[in-house]
């Protein structure tokens, strides 16, 4: 993985044009990997993308005892879980990525006990552990948090009746694979929906588990005896997020591109909200969709939901190109109270923010301008490289660990589409325009 310490250039007035594919969705495969604890077998995962979140996660899996192989080139984690030796997920690893914690549910359902960090990632808000601990406890778990880490033993684990207050991602994952392994049958209300998590629920069950009505409200687990479970070969769902970030690029700029191995039905919501701004979506192929852009947005509003409503994930990006739409929007984040961080850094650059509580007032500028910013978390970061490209004049992006942990190769990719980005050390000064045809610069990446 690329040093952080390092800055994109981004020059505008370039549309995008040409095709990208979508990476594997990093929310998908890092449940995948922990999922892959449950067998004591050797699971093979596939369309894996390169990203440091999933070498956070190689490193939390290998200090369980799991040999893990990961062939960057062709995107296949290879995952023997034949010999787990510890229940332990330090905070040298956990405290780096939220996801790292849905192994929790995994080593309480195969070694009956469990001891990890408190999740770290990044700092969008409160995300609280109480549903997953009283998930646990409904089936029979003692849990503890002591100095930084739950603390989690169960002599007996038994189906029981969840029901979450608001529907929680990581809390129906880590419940999910828990239940597995469980005595009995297992039934969680009010359970989160995302295509996510239908795709941990195929992985299971093509191991073996018996889930049904993942994609629901209510899911339902019977479980199965540790036999019975055996390892599996799976390919990872494309990721929704990387898919509405280049849309939301194309767009941004009025170009005109094809954006392959999408699923289109994962992002209806944030499609049809694109629309209703004045951009052009068509579906081609069953897997691939043709976006563009040919004048000034529209003005609208939105709420952010959980799945299937608008992402919280997407309300960056949907913030920015808003930025410059004809009229007034409002957007209100329904799911974390310090999502509104990139608003100083949309400021930076002229748009016309106002925020009050968790609603952004956004008035329509005539044009985004040029000049350095930070990125404050991953979805910001993207959203951020999205307004450069949009903005007149040259732009300067920092921070860019934040990318890497969720965009696959994403300068190369915007490259392809035709950007003028590229990825420096963070103290490179070029004497003079860094995107001159005639104008080689030594060891920039892209």
């Amino acid at each position: 993985m690329q040093n952080s310490q390092e800055k994109l250039i981004i020059q505008s007035g370039v549309p995008l044009t040409g095709e990208v594919s979508i990476s594997g969705a990093k929310n998908a495969v890092l449940k995948l990997m922990a999922a892959s604890l449950l067998p004591c077998d050797v699971s093979v995962i596939k369309n894996v993308p390169e990203l440091s979140d999933v070498e956070i996660m190689t490193d939390v899996l290998s200090e369980l005892g799991a040999i893990v192989h990961y062939d960057k080139i062709n995107g296949v984690l290879t995952i023997d879980s034949r010999n787990i030796t510890s229940c332990v997920a330090s905070d040298i690893f956990v405290s780096k990525m939220r996801a790292s914690f849905v192994v929790l549910g995994p080593l309480v359902g195969r070694m009956r006990e469990a001891c990890v960090a408190m999740p770290g990632g990044c700092q969008i808000g409160e995300r609280r552990v109480n549903f997953h601990i009283k998930g646990l406890q409904a089936m029979g778990c003692q849990c503890d948090i002591k100095d930084g880490y739950v603390y989690a033993v169960a002599k007996e684990l038994k189906g029981a009746d969840i029901c979450f207050d608001i529907p929680s991602v990581g809390a129906t994952e880590n419940i999910m694979m828990a239940s597995v392994l469980a005595d009995g049958v297992t039934v969680i209300q009010n359970a989160a929906q995302e295509p996510e998590i239908v795709d941990l629920a195929n992985f299971l069950n093509a191991m073996g588990a018996k889930i049904e009505g993942a994609g629901t409200n209510q899911i339902v687990v019977t479980g199965v005896k540790q036999n019975e479970l055996h390892g599996v070969e799976h390919a990872t769902i494309p990721d929704r997020i990387e898919a509405g970030t280049y849309m939301s690029a194309v767009i941004a700029t009025k170009g005109h591109a094809y954006i392959k191995n999408v699923y289109p039905n994962h992002l209806t919501i944030f499609t049809g909200k694109l629309l209703e701004m004045g951009a052009k979506i068509k579906l081609v192929e069953p897997h691939v969709m043709e976006v563009s852009s040919d004048r000034r947005l529209d003005a609208m509003n939105f709420i952010t939901q959980p799945y299937p409503g608008f992402p919280t994930d997407l309300q960056a990006l949907a913030m920015t190109l808003l930025s410059t739409a004809n009229g007034i929007s409002v957007v209100t984040e329904s799911l974390y109270e310090n999502r509104f961080m990139h608003i100083n850094e949309l400021w930076r650059m002229g748009a016309n923010i106002r925020q009050s509580n968790n609603h952004a007032i956004i008035k329509g500028v005539d044009y985004l301008v040029g000049t350095e910013v930070v990125c404050t978390d991953l979805r910001a970061g993207a959203a951020l490289v999205v307004a450069a490209l949009m903005a007149k004049g040259e732009s300067v992006v920092k921070s860019l660990h934040h990318i890497d942990r969720g965009y696959e190769k994403f300068t190369a990719k915007l490259s392809g589409l035709g950007a003028k980005i590229v990825r420096v050390p963070i103290d490179y000064q070029p004497d003079e325009n860094i995107f001159s045809e005639q104008n080689e610069v030594v060891n920039i990446k892209v």
